[in-house]
């Protein structure tokens, strides 16, 4: 029997609120006979969308009614200090009181991070949340980068500290015994890359939760050569952000060109099953969903302009993450390692 599970949901952050938010929530407790969402927010506008999608009434949709929302606009700290009663920080404060066991968030980057660090507080022992995600490589499994712009500059302390919490998402979600770790850098050998890199590549080295597997160029990103690779939150947003670029570009190139010309749309017909197939497996949307990891709950960071689709694959990780019990696991990894004297300089 599966263990009852419940997540917030902020349903007015995004590009699309509640839009996007409701038919992502409402397949999930579909898909999950055992889990219940919370649903914060404005809640006049959420009954409607659940009305149009006769879910009203659904026993395992439970509304929180919330008077503010976090703009796109809002500083970080202006909505730490003003926005109490937004539906971002009532979902955070759910998690911090048990009432709901990992929160899900489309909204402002800046505001959720700031807002969940100040509220869930941090694992014993680490220095910096992280915030990672998973994009498609050219074996069966995906790669987990990070850090992804939750901090731009990081000291080598701080990487090797990612590497550990990388690992062991790896290892908990994916299921990969021994996941392979390494560090973004602008060459493999070990003479390239600054002084931080080569300090992170050394404190990995030695420990026994890191495989650690040397570094990583960009081009090895989709290779499989590697299960985790770790970087400065700078350097990981941009490659993230490409990767995304990329995929709509060949997408957006493919379809164009099959629709050039009556051959091209003949064996467009043809090989539709192959494209589906393809597009399906670099889809962004079914990646979405970066985990906000070393804080003492579950936080799940969507795109702010995810489609339903998008919105209900980050519910999905925040369920797996939830059913792994990833930030226990975490702590545990911590413990096991000895205190790393931090050597270098915070740069950030």
């Amino acid at each position: 029997m599966q263990r009852s599970l419940t997540i917030a949901l902020d349903m007015m952050g995004g590009d699309y609120g509640p839009r996007s938010s409701i038919p992502a929530a409402v397949e999930a407790v579909h898909l999950h006979p055992a889990l219940t969402l919370i649903l914060c927010g404005n809640e006049t506008l959420i009954q409607e969308q659940l009305s149009r999608l006769d879910a009203l009434q659904h026993p395992r949709l439970k509304i929180k009614h919330c008077t503010q929302i976090v703009t796109n606009a809002d500083e970080p700290a202006y909505a730490l200090r003003n926005k109490k009663d937004a539906s971002m920080r009532v979902a955070l404060d759910l998690v911090k009181s048990g009432e709901a066991q990992a929160c899900v968030s489309s909204g402002n980057t800046g505001a959720l991070f700031a807002i969940a660090h100040y509220v869930l507080k941090m694992l014993p022992g680490i220095k910096r949340p992280a915030l990672i995600s998973s994009v498609p490589t050219e074996t069966k499994r995906p790669v987990y980068l990070l850090d992804l712009g939750a901090n731009v500059h990081c000291d080598a302390h701080t990487l090797y500290q990612f590497g550990i919490m990388g690992a062991v998402v790896a290892r908990e979600v994916q299921d990969i015994e021994h996941p392979k770790v390494s560090l973004l850098n602008i060459g493999s050998e070990d003479i390239k890359g600054h002084e931080g890199i080569k300090e992170a590549a050394q404190l990995m080295t030695r420990c026994n939760t890191i495989n650690y597997t040397g570094y990583s160029e960009g081009s090895d990103i989709f290779s499989g050569k590697a299960d985790v690779i770790v970087c400065e939150g700078f350097v990981g947003n941009v490659a993230l952000k490409t990767c995304e670029g990329i995929a709509k570009l060949i997408m957006h190139k493919m379809t164009k060109a099959l629709k050039k010309h009556l051959l091209y749309r003949g064996l467009a017909l043809l090989l539709m099953p192959v494209i589906k197939k393809i597009y399906k497996k670099v889809n962004p949307d079914q990646y979405n969903g970066a985990s906000l990891v070393g804080l003492r709950g579950i936080v799940v960071k969507s795109h702010g302009n995810a489609s339903a689709s998008a919105f209900l694959a980050a519910i999905n990780e925040a369920v797996k993450e939830v059913q792994r019990q990833l930030p226990e696991k975490i702590q545990a990894a911590f413990a096991e390692n000895e205190p790393t004297p931090n050597t270098s300089s915070e740069n950030s």
